[in-house]
């Protein structure tokens, strides 16, 4: 990519994705709920789960190899603590894909209306850790 970073262009798939997933996924709760959709339609969710996941994983490691690039001139404190708001979005988003799963698998549809619900609560927090995780990485370059 002529000489760019590839971090600053790979970070945006996984926010991206947060920040549409609770919509989508309390919309499709709510149409599978009602019967509107089979409960197969929630496959989107997971979906979206699984790309938000790998792109928070490849954009920690771009990150880490790009650490050394801005360690002259960026302070350590600004670094670290966008790394460690990026690892948390990505054990929180691995949680919910497997809440998410588990939301599809399970046959009690009780029970998946639940997971499913869960996953909506989740995907609200797994968007606010993306805002918080930009906000950290924006200092980095402003």
């Amino acid at each position: 990519m002529n000489g760019l970073p590839l971090h600053p262009a790979l970070v945006h798939v996984p926010v991206g994705l947060a920040l549409v997933l609770p919509l989508v996924a309390a919309g499709l709760a709510w149409a599978i709920h009602r019967k509107a959709l089979p409960r197969k339609a929630w496959l989107v969710v997971v979906g979206l789960l699984v790309l938000t996941l790998g792109g928070a994983m490849a954009s920690l490691r771009t990150g880490e190899q790009e650490e050394e690039r801005v360690e002259s001139v960026v302070a350590e404190s600004a670094i670290e603590a966008h790394e460690e708001r990026a690892e948390i979005f990505t054990w929180v988003a691995g949680l919910l894909l497997a809440v998410a799963v588990a939301a599809l698998v399970i046959p009690s549809e009780k029970a998946s209306f639940a997971l499913a619900g869960v996953t909506v609560a989740g995907s609200v927090a797994l968007a606010v850790l993306a805002m918080l995780v930009g906000h950290a990485g924006g200092k980095i370059l402003h």
